[in-house]
């Protein structure tokens, strides 16, 4: 069974006729005939009835046909595939988007890359505090969102993005949650904090930590916040994580001394000394414009 094959199948049952797929395919009508009966004797029984002027399908054949199509639809995407990489577009770009960052404006964004750039594969990962800019500087990706901590600005373009607030929180009936009273740092290292592990190779946790205090190691904000839940500790969660269970009051904002909301600024960055192609510079375009709100 050949692709070609196919072809001619379908222009048969498009034209209606022998005559008339040949004259579309510019083809003998021999030629036309003979691709089909070869067809026919590799699958073993007809795809055409031809008892009639114009050529119809048998039962067998109509199965057939449709699935034919289908082959003939992915030929068709294989060869827009691959026009487009032989364009200036890559076959993949790469980002990393900060565990602290809402989610929801960037597979907005795939969304719209996918649809503009079919053949360009978007590889997205989620990584917490340095794990992000290492892998920007390891040019494991082309654009990351991240804080500024650490950050080489002479290497490294950045741009603002919107902040996000991140509050200490708790289970209402955690002891340090009760009455709304204001908790010392000392009154609080009696308390589990639960905190999140940095991805990066250091894995060093700097942010947020209590001096002294007892926590726990998570790797993810789902995790740490399944324990919140619990009632097994204390943390500092991104506002529009919990914001459900803050309004239900499921959890609630702690008063600990030393320790407020924090707006914690957020930007979208990349290396200076690299230059990226067409998609990822779409991708740096349209993440610029969520800070302007468009």
């Amino acid at each position: 069974m050949t692709l070609e094959q196919l072809v001619v199948l379908n222009a048969i049952v498009e034209q209606g006729t022998f005559r008339g797929a040949a004259d579309y395919l510019n083809k003998a009508q021999s030629a036309i005939s003979h691709m089909l009966r070869k067809l026919e004797d590799e699958l073993g029984f007809s795809v055409l009835s031809r008892e009639n002027y114009r050529p119809e399908l048998t039962e067998k054949g109509e199965v057939f046909y449709r699935h034919s199509l289908r082959v003939l639809q992915r030929v068709q995407d294989l060869k827009s595939i691959a026009k487009t990489l032989n364009s200036e577009q890559e076959a993949e770009v790469a980002l990393t988007v900060t565990a602290t960052f809402p989610f929801s404006p960037i597979l907005g964004l795939i969304g719209e890359m996918t649809s503009r750039y079919p053949a360009t594969h978007i590889r997205v990962t989620r990584d917490n505090m340095g794990g992000s800019l290492e892998k920007l500087l390891a040019d494991e990706v082309q654009i990351a969102i991240s804080t500024l901590d650490g950050v080489p600005l002479d290497r490294v373009e950045a741009l603002p993005l919107a902040p996000v607030t991140i509050l200490p929180v708790a289970h209402p009936d955690f002891p340090a949650a009760r009455g709304g009273i204001v908790n010392s740092d000392a009154e609080m290292q009696s308390h589990i904090q639960v905190v999140v592990s940095d991805s990066g190779s250091a894995n060093k946790q700097s942010r947020g930590l209590l001096p002294g205090g007892q926590r726990w190691t998570v790797s993810d904000f789902a995790t740490k916040k399944e324990i919140l839940l619990a009632n097994m500790g204390w943390g500092g969660m991104p506002q529009h994580m919990i914001q459900g269970e803050l309004d239900q009051g499921d959890l609630v904002r702690l008063n600990v001394e030393g320790y407020p909301p924090v707006q914690a600024e957020h930007f979208v960055m990349r290396r200076r000394d690299v230059t990226i192609g067409t998609v990822a510079q779409a991708v740096w375009d349209r993440l610029k414009s969520l800070n302007s709100g468009s």
